[in-house]
């Protein structure tokens, strides 16, 4: 077993620089857009600051994802709240998080000692088809944007949706050199494998995968076939690997579709959970969170407790996720993967993994397998460094802040 010296050493040298954490939606539902009690802990959550710290987390996308569900221009509305629950995060808990819009800025926030806090847009159906929103976006500090959720926009297939457009459209094609154009970063995880080699075929800049898990080890419509992983070296792109056990166990997946069909045969909704409204000015957050608690609590049906009971969730091990990690490397190279945990954006997650204090756990693991401290730090995040400088670098007009606030 290795000992906790390496694994020091390397979160001391390149801490993870996560690609997804669903804090901020995660706030809207439970706290109504509340900060408080983050730098105490909230058992609640995936997430707080003692346990970031504690799992060794330098710089976070923090995803400010809406449902694809909503119209696209109430979409615009609930991102811009998102992105407004993040500089409120950062500004309740200034000697911890720091807004940063530039790689340099996150080399900044970690000599600092705080956590660079980014932002990323989780679908384009929150760009309403606007190159002005998206501009917007981008002087805001979002630093990409996937460029769809679970469902299709009318400019690029998802891949848990039914295919329409083959990939991008003309429509796709310019919001992707737009994009490029402003130095905001292609995010290619949720969308179909056409949609993945279109933008690869256009992009003029890296592109990640945000949270997404390898194909090849669970055959699951999110996960990125070896095909692509082959194509990143050349686009200098990163796969983000993450760790939700749909993803990563193929024992899971099927699991999950078990409840779907079982939900299905009840007459319930596929999903239970309902996009929650935000407080409106004035309100007092704690009320609004308790109306959605309780909209949630009405939602989840006694019938299927039995169900539940006689089947219950196969558990996902740090290993498996492990073996995810090292399938990327094998095909993409080790200087195209990450991490991006999805952390408060799915209800449980593997053992030793259940919070985001955990990473040391998975670095460990790998250790153990023979990985040295250079690609332990490729990892953690010297990659996904790389990936936001060269976007950057190649961006004609760059639009974020040219001092980042504090």
């Amino acid at each position: 077993m290795t000992d906790g010296t390496l694994i020091d050493e390397v979160l001391r040298g390149t801490p993870v620089f996560d690609g997804h954490n669903d804090l901020p939606v995660a706030l809207r539902a439970r706290a109504g857009y509340s900060v408080e009690g983050l730098d105490e802990g909230r058992p609640d959550l995936h997430t707080d600051l003692p346990r970031l710290r504690a799992g060794g987390v330098g710089a976070q996308f923090w995803s400010v994802y809406v449902s694809s569900k909503l119209p696209e221009p109430e979409a615009v509305v609930a991102t811009l709240e998102q992105i407004d629950a993040v500089y409120r995060l950062a500004a309740r808990y200034p000697d911890a998080l720091r807004i940063a819009y530039t790689a340099a800025d996150v080399e900044r926030a970690f000599a600092e000692g705080r956590i660079a806090s980014l932002l990323g847009v989780e679908g384009g159906h929150s760009l309403a088809e606007s190159s002005g929103v998206l501009r917007s976006y981008a002087r805001l500090g979002v630093r990409y944007v996937t460029l769809t959720h679970n469902d299709n926009t009318s400019w690029a297939d998802s891949a848990t949706d039914e295919p329409v457009v083959g990939g991008l459209n003309g429509t796709g094609r310019a919001i992707v050199a737009e994009l490029n154009r402003t130095g905001v970063l292609v995010d290619l995880s949720h969308v179909a494998e056409s949609t993945q080699r279109a933008a690869l075929a256009v992009s003029t800049a890296p592109v990640l995968f945000s949270h997404s898990s390898a194909r090849a080890l669970n055959d699951h419509p999110r996960n990125v076939s070896d095909g692509v992983l082959e194509l990143l070296p050349g686009n200098g792109g990163v796969i983000q690997l993450t760790f939700v056990p749909y993803f990563v166990s193929a024992d899971v997946a099927a699991w999950g579709r078990a409840l779907q069909d079982e939900r299905a045969r009840l007459g319930l909704s596929a999903e239970p959970w309902s996009w929650p409204r935000a407080p409106r000015p004035g309100e007092d957050p704690a009320g609004v969170a308790a109306e959605h608690a309780e909209v949630y609590r009405a939602a989840v049906d006694d019938r299927l407790k039995s169900w539940l009971g006689a089947h219950p969730r196969p558990e996902v091990t740090v290993a498996q996720v492990a073996d995810h990690v090292e399938h990327a490397r094998e095909v993409a190279g080790v200087d195209h993967i990450g991490l991006g945990g999805d952390y408060d954006g799915v209800d449980h997650q593997p053992t030793g993994l259940a919070d985001v204090s955990g990473y040391p756990v998975l670095l460990r693991e790998l250790a153990d397998r023979g990985w040295s401290r250079p690609e332990l730090e490729a990892l953690t995040g010297r990659n996904v460094l790389r990936v936001l400088r060269a976007a950057e670098e190649r961006a004609t007009e760059p639009l974020w802040p040219a001092a980042p606030l504090r």
